[in-house]
């Protein structure tokens, strides 16, 4: 990859994350989770996960790990999700500690779409169902946060997360009726939970 494309995807990921917040603060307005990304057609999704399909297919290869792969495109983006039928220690390698690997991945595989299709991915990826259970968590958290704002009336700081993240904390942090916001840049970006 070119120094010129390097540079675009870093940008382009620093775009992602103001977008992901920018969304979560319009969905939190709006008072919905599920607006599709405007102006991305479903050939272009489709194509985005072909590509991304490709790429981890061949990681896998290399890294002679088992898995199937699966394809969905909903609510404006593409999600892929890499699933054994057994327990494999190989998958779970690629999640990692608090999903770091995941994440590492997931950016890899949206430059390998740029690279492909010249065009900025916003796709998920998911290995063994992490981000499910994540988002399980990420509730609870949400929930616990609002429950000690509102005894407390002091705004909470919660841990750094990814934009992904932030963006499912946003959302239901606006369910049960506060305001969040991000703060902070790079690995410190973490939400604050307040009352007004």
């Amino acid at each position: 990859m070119s120094a010129e494309s390097t540079e675009h995807a870093i940008s382009a990921e620093f775009d992602d994350e103001r977008d992901d917040a920018q969304e979560a603060s319009n969905d939190a307005a709006e008072g919905t989770g599920n607006s599709p990304v405007k102006g991305v057609s479903a050939s272009r999704l489709e194509e985005e996960g072909d590509v991304a399909a490709d790429y981890l297919e061949e990681l896998l290869d290399i890294a002679d790990i088992d898995g199937d792969i699966d394809i969905e495109v909903r609510n404006g983006r593409t999600y892929i999700s890499i699933v054994a039928e057994e327990e494999s220690a190989g998958l779970e390698s690629l999640v990692g500690r608090d999903g770091e690997v995941l994440e590492a991945l997931q950016e890899l595989t949206r430059l390998a779409v740029l690279s492909a299709t010249e065009n900025r991915s916003r796709l998920v990826l998911d290995i063994n169902g992490y981000r499910a259970e994540r988002a399980g968590d990420l509730q609870k958290i949400a929930e616990d946060a609002v429950a000690a704002v509102k005894e407390s009336g002091q705004a909470v700081a919660l841990a750094p997360m990814s934009a992904y993240e932030r963006k499912i904390v946003h959302d239901a942090v606006a369910d049960l009726g506060l305001v969040s916001e991000s703060e902070g840049e790079g690995a410190d970006r973490h939400i604050v939970v307040s009352a007004d």
